[in-house]
């Protein structure tokens, strides 16, 4: 698992219209080749009149899967240029499909090429993007007199407090990347004189908001 890596933070949708032609932008999380081509046909389905459903998807820790289409556009103008702007914004497990509705006005290769290109981008910043961390979930136990220093400490630290758990004894979950682990343990540990209880829980990604 990649300790940490950018993608799109939610589904949505992001319409432009370019020399009267409509351009629609839809964006998906896709985890698998499986759900992106379900979502490639999902909007191919709700957008059966489009004059095109054009799409592009990078899948994988290293971009094992990569595919662009042109559906119908001249070869290279629609579906790799909207791979290129996933690969530029270093995004991964991101599928796009770009509808569009002509509008009567011919745009030539390079205005396609631009068109879809700024379909994609603009459609990224709408919906958003985050960065996942993969964190390991420390649980830290310890009686009821440490509670205050143990929270003051970690709230102005770089470590993120999940949640405070109150039962015979106070138990404290934080956030904290695998690479920082040991210090963590070791900051706790000199933290409460060793009579901390501290251990290591599930391991999940962690998203934070990038701006775009």
């Amino acid at each position: 698992m990649l300790p940490h890596y950018f993608t799109v933070k939610e589904p949505g949708e992001h319409e432009i219209i370019i020399q009267k032609s409509r351009f629609i932008a839809h964006i998906e999380r896709a985890e698998s080749e499986e759900k992106a081509q379900a979502f490639i046909q999902e909007i191919k389905k709700k957008h059966w009149n489009a004059t095109h459903n054009c799409s592009a998807y990078l899948i994988g820790e290293h971009n094992q899967i990569q595919k662009a289409n042109d559906d119908g556009e001249p070869s290279g103008t629609a579906g790799v240029p909207m791979l290129e702007v996933l690969k530029k914004r270093d995004l991964k497990d991101t599928v796009v499909v770009v509808t569009r509705y002509f509008g009567g006005i011919k745009l030539g290769a390079g205005g396609l090429i631009r068109a879809y290109g700024k379909s994609t981008s603009e459609g990224i910043n709408a919906v958003g993007v985050v960065e996942r961390k993969l964190m390991a979930i420390m649980h830290v136990k310890a009686d009821y007199p440490w509670l205050g220093k143990l929270e003051n400490e970690l709230r102005s630290s770089v470590y993120q407090l999940k949640d405070i758990h109150y039962s015979d004894q106070v138990e404290i979950e934080t956030y904290v990347e695998e690479s920082q682990i040991k210090n963590f343990t070791d900051w706790m540990t000199d933290m409460t004189n060793g009579q901390a209880e501290i251990s290591q829980g599930e391991t999940l990604y962690l998203e934070t908001d990038i701006p775009v």
